[in-house]
């Protein structure tokens, strides 16, 4: 476990060398968006899939 929090730690130092402090906010924001966009495709999808196996 010690090792994925070290790699994890790892890959937020280098995200805040390349996007600096004050921009690091907003693209974790665009990423969250990003990530809430995806599952509600996901979840609409599966919602499309099981009302075409009904009809």
């Amino acid at each position: 476990m010690t090792g994925r929090f070290g790699e994890l730690l790892l890959i937020l130092l280098i995200i805040l060398v390349l996007f600096g402090a004050g921009k690091l906010p907003r693209v974790m924001g665009e990423i969250g968006r990003g990530i809430k966009a995806f599952k509600n495709s996901l979840n609409n999808k599966s919602e499309d899939d099981n009302e075409d196996n009904k009809n």
